[in-house]
């Protein structure tokens, strides 16, 4: 058997990379990224093979093809939900992500891809699967066009294993290479670790579903071993403040330090999200391990063992 995950030196891909070797230990596991926005050192002891490309080239589609993957595990895309170029963000994410499930296709390999909780943009919450979608930003578009496609494409072939998880706000080992599109998670954890004041939106009282990296890595197994299809939501299911975040932080820091609160700059910017999980657990049969008072330790712990934070500018 064989296995692809695009976008394997990046942040969720990554650790979906060592967990599927680990798992599978008899499965020939692929990685595919440009390398754009992935690093190398986010695959120290990885062994296997890495082809270096864009899914948005058709030389690239066409190897995918010729390969005869088992699964492919689509984690590439673009990221930055600060990138106004309409062109560019579709044609990456929703362009690319038509002609991956078309070389599925030919093979009948499953897809497992990454969607996000940005295509509910201030929708009602808890957000629900089928809810009406507000994307507003063209990300948030981007990963909606993906999953109203995915819906067309299982109508016409039903026989095809296609699931979409929708992620939450993701945090965790391995994403210090995001730059600006780290978490704010990190952020702030290496804000405080520098002895800096933590700087939250006025007045810290936002509440985002914050989901940690591994059991996102868990939901794209489940997907993939369910054999069910559908859109998914990917998140805890709880809502936790800004302040709430900060808290746990200074905490397993061991640190009393004052927040600073200043005006949101952004036009958009999502208030309030938390994960509907009834179709997650139904069609996955996946519920979330950790919430932040476990998680946000254990990745300060790693933090702590693999990272100069003086080489963030955070």
């Amino acid at each position: 058997m064989k296995f692809l995950v695009t976008g394997g030196a990046g942040f969720i891909g990554s650790n979906l990379v060592f967990e599927l070797k680990k798992r599978y230990p008899d499965v020939e596991v692929v990685i595919l990224d440009d390398f754009s926005s992935g690093h190398f050192k986010n695959l120290i002891g990885f062994d296997g093979e890495i082809i270096t490309g864009s899914i948005t080239d058709d030389n690239v589609i066409k190897e995918i093809e010729k390969r005869n993957f088992d699964a492919i595990f689509h984690q590439a895309a673009n990221v930055d939900t600060t990138d106004h170029r309409q062109k560019e963000m579709m044609e990456t994410n929703c362009e690319a992500f038509k002609k991956i499930l078309n070389a599925a296709l030919k093979t009948k390999a499953s897809v497992i891809y990454a969607s996000s909780a940005a295509v509910y943009g201030n929708g009602d919450v808890p957000m629900k699967v089928h809810q009406p979608l507000f994307p507003e930003n063209v990300y948030g578009f981007s990963k909606y066009a993906m999953d109203m496609f995915t819906y067309k494409f299982l109508k016409e072939h039903p026989e095809m294993h296609v699931v979409g998880l929708r992620y939450f706000n993701v945090y965790g080992p391995r994403e210090t290479f995001k730059g600006k599109m780290a978490s704010m998670v990190l952020k702030l954890t290496v804000q405080i670790m520098k002895g800096k004041k933590p700087r939250l939106f006025k007045w810290g009282e936002q509440k985002r579903d914050f989901v940690y990296v591994m059991d996102c890595v868990e939901a794209n197994i489940k997907a993939y071993e369910s054999f069910k299809n559908g859109v998914v939501n990917v998140g805890t299911g709880r809502a936790r403040s800004f302040n709430e975040v900060v808290d746990v932080i200074k905490r397993t820091l061991g640190v009393d330090v004052e927040t600073e609160y200043f005006d949101n700059p952004y036009d958009f910017y999502q208030n309030y999200t938390e994960a509907d999980l009834t179709d997650t657990e139904e069609i996955l049969g996946w519920t979330p391990q950790v919430q932040i008072e476990e998680g946000i330790p254990a990745y300060i712990d790693w933090i702590r063992e693999n990272v100069n934070i003086n080489k963030l500018d955070f």
